[in-house]
């Protein structure tokens, strides 16, 4: 998440009433955010801090965009969550979350760790309203047509000769 908050200080130079919110918690591994870090970002007015939440819905409904800075991940299911809920994605050419972006489509993908490819993404959709809007929709038509539960399933047991 560390290119997350340095692109949206990036952002933030041309752009200082996009907001960035950040959902999640402080975790214990020795390479992650720690307090001091996360707090500064805070301070700086860099990043609103939604904490650790139980229903992530309010937060991506209250969103135009969803960003995901990943490593590395499986599918990711927050993605698939912002895609359900028609938003335009901004993660990572990483595998598992480059499956649910098709470039330019329904979002963008931008390489790992580099947070001025991310801001650059960023500030496209922040001067493009109408492209949020479409890519948002073709999130939504994506998630119905291939992440659907029930479609899934069928392709899981059909697997599986049941």
């Amino acid at each position: 998440m560390r290119e997350y908050a340095q692109a949206a200080a990036l952002v933030k130079r041309c752009y200082p009433e996009v907001v960035f919110r950040l959902v999640g918690w402080i975790d214990d591994n020795p390479d992650a955010i720690g307090q001091a870090e996360l707090d500064a970002w805070i301070m700086a007015g860099t990043i609103d801090f939604l904490g650790k939440l139980s229903d992530v819905r309010p937060a991506i409904s209250d969103s135009s965009v969803y960003v995901l800075p990943s490593y590395r991940e499986g599918t990711p299911r927050t993605v698939l969550e912002a895609m359900a809920m028609g938003r335009a994605v901004v993660t990572t050419d990483a595998p598992g979350c480059r499956e649910t972006v098709v470039e330019g489509d329904n979002g963008f993908l931008v390489p790992v760790q580099d947070a001025s490819a991310l801001a650059e993404s960023m500030m496209t959709l922040v001067e493009s309203p109408d492209m949020v809007a479409a890519m948002g929709a073709r999130s939504r038509q994506i998630a119905e047509e291939k992440y659907d539960v029930h479609k899934v399933n069928a392709v899981m047991l059909r697997g599986m000769g049941l």
